[in-house]
């Protein structure tokens, strides 16, 4: 059993927490977080972009940090899940690897690729693991796209376009997630999601190409990006951003379109999973994952329990991620494509 400390009671962390009561191979042990009420169990201002809110919960055996440090001393816990503020994951993930501690860290795993390059360095000289929690790697209606992609069953895959568009944040009390030089904007926090998850089909493009509108402050606010695969006769988009109204606070989706089958999914439009065959015929899909969160978690203890970081949330991948994603803004801005 692998005895996890949640660094972080907010959206994540709450969301994180819930879902380790699926997971038979750990347990949340102890929790961390600066907020007298939380830490009283009290989590019905925590909520997000979907889902509920977090509700009141029972921390009956579980131990309450106010100091992170306190909780990275304590001798019982294995696994740091950290959902505090991305601009303090490289420092803090630092801190829990030297501390003894394996540490699974939310994404995007940092903020600039230096920063993860060193939380990388830092997991190889402690021996410790350093997992990313790219959660869309796992969710049901993309997962499928990888099972029935690498069955073969449709032919080749042809063209694959992805959406994912939410309203500005307004959820969290504090500011820190209004502020792009704290979350990397829309584009690192937001859009990396799907450039990671077309990383994890088809590995790292050649180039992107990326068109979009910039705030005036500087930050990407939405982009439409083209990614590029000489040779291997697909065609890639995704388009990201914070400029959708209230009326659809949060949509993603996807078209994909194989020799002879077509996916569709959308959130808000499409809920179900459908496949569209070449004969006229439609069905819906069931994924083998039902739980995204919870098989994430499962994934992160099974690694700890085998002492070997899963490829599918491993550093590097995700480093690898925010490396394309910082490409992309870098497009919208110079108005040219960005080679890789």
């Amino acid at each position: 059993m692998v005895r996890v400390g949640i660094a972080g009671v907010g959206f994540m962390g709450v969301t994180h927490f819930k879902a380790y009561q699926s997971v038979d191979e750990a347990e949340v042990t102890a929790i961390f977080t600066r907020d007298a009420e939380k830490l009283a169990g009290n989590w019905t201002n925590v909520r997000g972009n979907f889902g509920g809110a977090g509700g009141v919960q029972d921390l009956t055996g579980i131990k309450k940090y106010s100091d992170l440090d306190e909780m990275l001393a304590d001798p019982e816990i294995d696994l740091i899940d950290l959902c505090l503020p991305s601009y303090l994951h490289k420092d803090l993930a630092i801190r829990a690897l030297e501390a003894g501690k394996h540490v699974l860290v939310e994404k995007p795993i940092a903020l600039t690729v230096a920063d993860a390059n060193e939380m990388i360095d830092a997991a190889e000289r402690t021996g410790k693991l350093l997992m990313v929690a790219q959660v869309l790697r796992f969710w049901p209606e993309f997962a499928a796209i990888k099972d029935i992609y690498q069955s073969g069953e449709y032919g080749d895959l042809r063209a694959a376009h992805f959406k994912r568009v939410i309203t500005r944040p307004t959820w969290s009390g504090d500011d820190w997630f209004a502020d792009p030089d704290k979350t990397g904007g829309a584009v690192v926090d937001l859009h990396i999601h799907d450039t990671d998850f077309i990383l994890n089909l088809f590995g790292r493009p050649a180039a992107v190409w990326s068109t979009g509108t910039v705030s005036v402050r500087g930050q990407v606010d939405y982009l439409v990006t083209e990614y590029q695969y000489p040779g291997q006769n697909i065609c890639v988009t995704a388009q990201g951003g914070a400029v959708a109204m209230k009326g659809i606070e949060f949509e993603h989706g996807f078209d994909v379109y194989f020799e002879r089958a077509m996916l569709r999914h959308n959130s808000h439009s499409t809920p179900a999973l459908e496949l569209y065959s070449e004969d006229g015929g439609k069905v819906e899909v069931k994924p083998r994952i039902t739980d995204a969160f919870a098989e994430q978690l499962r994934t992160a203890a099974r690694g700890v329990l085998a002492g070997k970081a899963p490829a599918i949330m491993s550093g590097t991948s995700a480093r690898d991620s925010l490396e394309v994603v910082l490409a992309e803004a870098e497009s919208v801005r110079t108005g040219a494509p960005v080679q890789l």
